[in-house]
């Protein structure tokens, strides 16, 4: 059921659900309570993310909604050249590492908003890498198929797979190592990942390892703030996105393009997955064609979610067949979501991510430090936006989401997984705003995934004849296990008219959603 309270946050992890709440209980505001969440569980779920990731935030306050893009860039050594001779980028190791933004995300947060002490954040992660945690089943499992690929990368095996073993469910796991780490970036209010002590074990475990990320482009990272992007929809409510080069602008132009439709029709579980799967692939056919670096965009963002052209699109889904997609042409010119809400009235909704599991495999040494492979995000086609480059930004899938309902804070919410993101904010509103569901009634409502193909993946417990009349429109089924995590998982606040929220949290994960 869900939670009903005037505080509230919800995580992918029991554990650093608590923790926030510990800092709200404090005296700490929402987003203390999330960056405590977000800090805990670079510990207690390390194989969805870890200290050297990315992260997104979207902040409601005093009337006014704020977007922080806290993803890092590409060494200066990474030309075209470098990459000679490949067709693709490489998924894991060295040449997936660009310089993690995620720690500076988090003083740049604390700074601006939070109201505890910085450190204050990091008392709950600290004490459980140095005292330990107990493993959950999912995590165990998780960690144990993941671990194998990646134990010849550097200094992964010595840190997350000693003696060839993954810690089992219910077995205690501890990291001196990474409580230490949690100490000197609470105590140097995170700028000694990029400049101190920290940066420089980074940069020299890369030069003796064959990585090609600087001390140089470590002091070089800076996040940014963001004006959100938005997108009406059914009239009174409105989903925004933080712009590229994050995925959220394809959740905007699928819900778009859906808005040209009738609302799906309670009756009708076909409404829910043949128009949203059209629109979602033929907003990953522009996606994948368009988005990268924001300086490389131009007009091309505000073209892209133009209405007239989204009507345009539209047109070309069919109700009864399912196509497949091309990009269209506008006019010219492993991954935590949290998200958390306290009684002042401000909410946030946050992500963070290593991209895949535990990222590239890379671990310095003696820091429990994980870096992602977010790299893996570029382009190697000459002349694309997103081609790989010096000091640019990969085309991201992190995307955190928020809902206004005429001006005024509705939801803060996301759904963690990939390319899942998009069309899983997608999916929500359908399940939000057209069918009025309560938070936890939709995050447990059965999801569709579109993959490259175009596959349309269903949970197993999807009924066979939806299976069946998706497959006579022309959609390639897959079925997939019980126990697949391929659908993502959501974590939603929504707040009343009362001022009392409403929490919910994915039955996928471990995830949950306290308050008080």
């Amino acid at each position: 059921m869900p939670v009903l309270a005037a505080n509230v946050v919800s995580t992918t992890q029991p554990l650093a659900a608590q923790a926030g709440l510990r800092m709200l209980l404090a005296g700490g505001n929402a987003v203390d309570a999330a960056l405590a969440a977000a800090i805990t569980l670079t510990v207690v779920e390390p194989v969805m993310n870890g200290l050297g990731g990315d992260a997104f935030a979207l902040i409601w306050d005093q009337g006014k909604l704020h977007g922080l893009n806290a993803s890092g860039r590409a060494p200066q050594a990474w030309t075209p050249e470098h990459f000679a001779g490949l067709e693709a980028m490489p998924q894991m190791g060295w040449d997936t590492v660009t310089v993690p933004g995620q720690i500076a995300g988090w003083a740049e947060l604390s700074q601006r908003f939070g109201k505890l002490p910085f450190a204050t954040l990091f008392e709950p992660a600290i004490a459980y890498a140095a005292e330990g945690f107990a493993v959950t089943p999912i995590i165990a499992r998780q960690w144990a198929s993941q671990a194998p690929l990646l134990k010849d990368q550097p200094g992964f095996a010595s840190t997350f797979f000693p003696d060839n073993s993954t810690p089992k469910a219910g077995q205690v796991w501890r990291c001196a190592a990474q409580a230490r780490t949690l100490e000197r970036i609470a105590s140097s209010l995170g700028r000694d990942f990029y400049e101190g002590e920290l940066a420089d074990k980074i940069a020299a475990f890369a030069a003796s390892t064959g990585g090609a990320l600087t001390a140089a482009d470590l002091a070089s990272h800076r996040c940014e703030w963001v004006e959100p992007l938005s997108m009406p929809y059914r009239g009174e409510y409105t989903l925004h996105e933080i712009p590229p080069n994050g995925q959220g602008i394809a959740a905007l132009m699928a819900l778009g393009m859906l808005d040209s439709f009738e609302p799906p029709r309670p009756d009708q579980p076909l409404d829910l997955f043949h128009l949203p799967i059209e629109a979602v692939k033929l907003a990953f056919a522009d996606l994948h064609e368009y988005v990268g670096e924001p300086a490389n965009m131009g007009k091309l963002t505000e073209q892209l979610l133009d209405r007239s052209y989204l009507n345009e699109r539209a047109k070309l889904i069919d109700p009864a067949i399912a196509r497949t997609p091309s990009a269209g042409m506008p006019s010219q010119g492993g991954t935590v979501y949290l998200t958390a809400a306290d009684s002042s009235g401000m909410m946030v909704s946050f992500i963070q991510s290593n991209y895949q599991g535990f990222g590239s495999g890379v671990v310095v040494p003696e820091t429990g430090i994980a870096m992602h492979n977010r790299g893996r995000g570029f382009s190697l086609k000459p002349g694309h936006r997103n081609q790989v480059g010096p000091g640019k930004r990969p085309m991201h899938t992190i995307i955190p989401a928020f809902i206004t309902r005429q001006g005024q804070p509705f939801a803060s919410f996301g759904v963690m997984g990939g390319n899942m993101q998009a069309q899983g904010h997608v999916q929500m509103m359908q399940q939000l705003i057209d069918l009025g569901r309560n938070p936890q009634a939709a995050v447990d409502a059965l999801r569709f995934r579109v993959e490259a193909g175009p596959r349309v993946m269903l949970e197993a417990h999807a009924p066979a004849d939806l299976a069946a009349a998706l497959q006579a429109y022309g959609h390639k089924v897959e079925l997939q296990s019980p126990n697949s995590l391929d659908f993502g998982a959501a974590q939603l606040i929504l707040r009343q008219d009362n001022g009392i929220y409403i929490g919910a949290s994915d039955p996928r994960r471990d995830g949950q959603a306290v308050g008080f």
